[in-house]
């Protein structure tokens, strides 16, 4: 048989949770009405640095596979000289990606040097600087990721092999996103320092 000392302490502990959910709730109103973001969001595969395996030598020339499974299209892409891609705002000088949504990009650079700049709000931490070096390994960028690289100073030459969605077009998947017309991307970037991950020459 319960005492009244105990219904008090129920009632005591019941108006306890109730004060914490009704906090909860005016705290989570006022941060939804300040339009503070939380960087995370639904979970993203994240970026991939892949190998390849030599499969012959002879004298001075060496041979390797390079094959990405799947892989339905080849996209050479040079750049000249210290290339940005997308290319930076004109008139203010954000910066600019690319986002593929039907794509999953593999990128080998074939010579010079390529640093990959990748937001994904979906991983653990959202904002990567990836550098990748002639014949080192190849950068394997995830659906949904938000994407741009500069090129060293004389230039490189990187070969994507693809793996391009059914209805993927040039359209559809090169849209130019000016940070400035996206606030969380916008906030990433100014805001959080990239992780940066150096990958050399094999």
């Amino acid at each position: 048989m319960k005492t009244f000392s105990s219904f008090l302490v129920s009632t005591d502990t019941f108006f306890n949770v109730f004060i914490c959910f009704y906090l909860f709730n005016i705290l989570r109103t006022l941060n939804s009405s300040l339009g503070i973001q939380n960087f995370k969001s639904k979970k993203s595969d994240f970026f991939e640095l892949i190998s390849y395996e030599k499969f012959r030598d002879t004298k001075n020339v060496r041979f390797f596979d390079i094959s990405i499974n799947k892989s339905n299209c080849r996209d050479l892409v040079i750049h000249n000289g210290p290339a940005i891609s997308p290319p930076n705002d004109e008139e203010l000088g954000n910066w600019a990606f690319y986002i593929h949504h039907n794509q999953e990009d593999n990128l080998l650079a074939i010579s010079g040097g390529r640093t990959f700049f990748l937001v994904n709000f979906g991983w653990e931490y959202p904002f990567y600087k990836v550098r990748l070096e002639s014949c080192g390994y190849i950068l394997r960028i995830p659906r949904g990721t938000f994407h741009r690289s500069v090129s060293d100073n004389n230039g490189s030459i990187v070969l994507n092999q693809a793996i391009r969605d059914k209805g993927a077009t040039v359209e559809s998947e090169f849209k130019v996103i000016n940070i400035k017309d996206n606030k969380k991307l916008f906030d990433c970037i100014n805001n959080l320092k990239p992780k940066f991950k150096f990958f050399s020459v094999k």
